[in-house]
């Protein structure tokens, strides 16, 4: 009798009987003909060792709790993480505790468990645990970290899968259905025992540790799939809970996806953040890594990835004139814009995303940036003393041709600027009449979307890009702010007066123009004026400045809170979040 058999597993329709009621009855059984056997997965083949392993309770996933890879703590389960008590239910608490240890990089992580609990072994079965010194026992008997297992953790099976069910003549009985490992372990237990025949029901789906799904059609198909995976992957089967499982291809493309910034330096226990703090990291994908230094310098490297079995990734760069970063470092972790990494000698570097990073700057490139919007001077430190409140409301526009102009009062005076290409990177050059504070040779620094850092010896410049009529909310704000005249309804400084401080406003208009331009009108008609802009930054603000009491006192940078066509609350705050200042606006009748 030949029968087209995909896959067949031994044991007879009573042990299987014995299978479903977990009774111990133990039936010879006869052994397949040799034709069968080619088709036939015998209980001591390597398919079979494959399956099984394959079906084993990975203990992995729970080792920043256990500490063990060879079993696993059975949920719900109370912890004290860092003296915090946590209940943790589903995997996902295990980021709670990730979260904890986290939070500081150079403190002593600990964590207790609340006894009893329950821990699940690799063969699925569950053990009842009273105390630490029971625990320790079952996680010494699971080795160290790394070491040589028979379970296969790098492919997975996609339930459910079926079995069928054959009698000692090879006829199909029954048919199994298989929901989770823990069934597909103990049904292999017994066929491994020679106590059931069976056949795998194909197509079987198979899932690699990456997610890609693999369709299996028959046992070769099986086997070969089981064999190149089983070793594909990092097993995660040590305890460092930050270590991150990314496959070769998925870690270039993310470090080339955009450049990164350093956050932290460390080499040889030394802390270097001073030195390396906002370096500039862009991976390329031919292999060349280039870093911008923060007086605007370019280095150029290479870069590569591998992953070491057992050990996670490496990241190795090389750099001619950089020896502190020049070495192969190990991914310590991965999260949504951070990238951590170590060495063994005591290294570190934390390096954070910025996708609006400008690395390598052109003349013609920072030429035409500067020329696409306005630009608001956000800080201005020169020889020791800040000087930006100089610049409220006065924003910057740089023309074709060398031209600049500088807003002020809604006027724009003119004057000139040039970049500057030299030795250390590309600097701007800036000549504006009355303006000694930004008459000088800045070394651009930092280039992003919406921020340009300049720097000159001790002195240093931020500038934010400000585009009109691209913000639907400052749109409104300017609209309710040109469309009539406004008075100040409350000022309040903060400080214990005798007299309230809005008394002082009493009886003065302002006219907020379109050009930029604020008309203040006094009692007696008088004309004096300022400047104003309205723009985002962390939030809706009104800049203003002027030349003159009583309005100099309101000289900010202010943080609109709320704002009607009547009326509009603004607010100063102080660094650390508290209301300084509060200043209403309300519309003239």
């Amino acid at each position: 009798m030949k029968l087209n058999l995909k896959t067949l597993l031994l044991l007879p329709f009573f042990a299987l009987l014995m299978f479903t009621s977990c009774q111990e009855e133990v039936v010879d059984i006869t052994e397949p003909s040799e034709a069968e056997a080619e088709a036939a997965l015998v209980a001591d083949s390597e398919l079979t060792a494959f399956v099984s392993a394959a079906s084993k309770m990975d203990g992995s996933k729970d080792n920043i709790i256990d500490r063990a890879s060879c079993i696993s703590v059975k949920l719900p389960l109370t912890v004290i993480a860092n003296g915090v008590e946590i209940i943790i239910d589903s995997e996902e608490d295990f980021k709670v505790i990730e979260a904890i240890f986290d939070e500081f990089d150079e403190d002593d992580d600990s964590l207790d468990m609340i006894f009893p609990i329950t821990i699940i072994n690799a063969d699925h079965d569950e053990i009842v645990i009273n105390n630490a010194d029971e625990l320790e026992e079952y996680v010494e008997e699971c080795g160290g970290e790394n070491e040589e297992d028979d379970d296969i953790e790098c492919i997975d099976f996609k339930y459910p899968i079926s079995f069928s069910i054959f009698n000692a003549d090879f006829l199909i009985i029954d048919t199994v259905e298989i929901e989770n490992d823990r069934q597909l372990h103990r049904f292999m237990k017994r066929v491994r025992n020679k106590e059931v025949i069976a056949s795998i029901n194909y197509p079987v789906t198979m899932v690699l540790a990456d997610g890609t799904e693999i369709v299996v059609n028959n046992n070769e198909e099986l086997h070969n799939t089981i064999k190149d995976a089983k070793d594909a992957c990092d097993e995660d089967d040590d305890n460092d809970h930050n270590d991150d499982d990314f496959t070769k291809e998925r870690l270039d493309n993310y470090l080339v996806k955009c450049p990164w910034l350093v956050h932290e330096f460390k080499r040889d226990a030394v802390a270097l953040t001073d030195r390396y703090f906002d370096y500039a990291i862009n991976f390329k994908e031919n292999g060349v890594v280039v870093m911008r230094e923060k007086n605007g310098d370019i280095l150029t490297g290479t870069w590569e990835t591998r992953i070491i079995q057992g050990r996670g990734a490496k990241l190795k760069m090389e750099f001619e004139n950089l020896a502190d970063f020049t070495l192969e470092w190990y991914i310590y972790e991965i999260e949504e814009g951070r990238v951590k990494i170590y060495q063994e000698e005591g290294g570190r570097i934390i390096l954070k995303r910025n996708c609006d990073v400008v690395i390598e700057h052109t003349k013609e490139r920072v030429e035409n940036f500067l020329q696409e919007c306005l630009w608001r001077i956000a800080r201005l430190h020169v020889e020791g003393a800040d000087n930006e409140k100089d610049y409220i409301g006065t924003p910057l526009k740089f023309f074709e041709n060398n031209v600049v102009k500088i807003r002020i009062n809604g006027e724009l005076v003119e004057g000139t600027y040039e970049v500057l290409v030299r030795n250390a990177g590309i600097g701007l050059e800036i000549n504006l009449e009355g303006r000694p504070d930004l008459k000088l040779q800045w070394l651009i620094t930092f280039l992003g979307n919406d921020l340009i850092k300049l720097s000159n010896a001790n002195n240093q410049m931020v500038l934010k890009r400000h585009c009109p009529n691209t913000d639907d909310d400052l749109n409104y704000v300017e609209d309710i702010l040109i469309t009539g005249l406004w008075e100040v309804a409350k000022y309040d400084d903060g400080l214990v007066h005798v007299e309230d401080p809005t008394k002082q406003f009493y009886m003065y208009t302002l006219n907020f123009l379109e050009s930029g331009r604020v008309k203040v009108i006094d009692p007696n008609e008088g004309i004096t004026s300022g400047s104003w802009l309205a723009y985002r930054n962390d939030g809706l603000h009104l800049g203003m400045k002027f030349g003159d009491a009583p309005f100099i006192e309101l000289n900010h940078r202010w943080r609109i809170k709320e704002i009607t066509p009547n009326r509009i609350e603004l607010k100063d705050y102080s660094a650390s979040g508290e209301v300084e200042r509060v200043l209403v606006l309300e519309r003239k009748e």
